[in-house]
């Protein structure tokens, strides 16, 4: 076989265009959960903790060459060159961390109870053990 039809078997194989299609989903479904978590849960929760923005809750380790700190909001930080570390980033990654893993959790339990349920109906016996069974019975009387 030539290469491009030793490459043409590799990618038409079921597991790696099965692989493709989790990976174009699971990108997009991150995209949606970063979303969520940025937009939709940690506004509320920061109003609750008395107005905090997230996404701006930053500390300042070194500040930038081009203006001094103290910095209105991360994007400044980083407009100045300033060292910061990123709190509020980081919770909203793990945040979107945990809801991913949950939803893949909630995936993988979903398909192991319908994987259980078709293995637990138990197949028609063949007519052969059919037969032997009689067989083993009538020589029992």
């Amino acid at each position: 076989m030539s290469l491009a039809q030793d490459f043409k078997a590799f990618i038409m194989r079921g597991n790696v265009v099965d692989l493709a299609v989790g990976m174009v989903v699971g990108t997009a479904f991150s995209g949606i959960v970063k979303s969520l978590v940025d937009d939709v849960i940690m506004p509320p929760i920061g109003l609750l903790i008395g107005g905090v923005d997230f996404s701006n809750m930053f500390l300042t380790l070194k500040e930038g060459a081009k203006a001094a700190g103290p910095y209105p909001s991360l994007a400044a930080a980083k407009a100045a060159g300033a060292v910061t570390l990123n709190i509020g980033t980081f919770i909203n990654t793990i945040i979107s961390f945990l809801i991913v893993a949950a939803a893949i959790f909630m995936v993988v339990q979903l398909l192991a109870k319908l994987k259980r349920t078709e293995e637990a109906a138990p197949a028609e016996p063949t007519e052969d053990v059919l037969l032997l069974r009689e067989i083993r019975d009538s020589l029992k009387k």
